[in-house]
């Protein structure tokens, strides 16, 4: 086993009509689909779409990042 770790971070935008916490949740969960060991998230931007004058959307940007197998 390693003494040290060595980790990517990848810059994702998550989005969803319920909640910003939603719009993170659904970019993480999709970035788990293809990528092993997730290890932390940073929101970066929060955005969202007006509709009828209400918030219709929400669309957040984050970076996750995670650890490289072999270190």
């Amino acid at each position: 086993m390693s003494d040290h770790h060595t980790y990517k971070k990848v810059e994702l935008v998550g989005s969803s009509t319920t909640s910003i916490e939603d719009a993170i949740n659904n970019a993480i969960a999709e970035a788990n689909k293809s990528l092993k060991h997730l290890e932390w998230f940073e929101v970066t931007e929060t955005r969202g779409h007006i509709e009828n004058g209400k918030v219709a959307h929400y669309q957040v940007t984050l970076k996750v990042g995670f650890r490289i197998a072999s270190s």
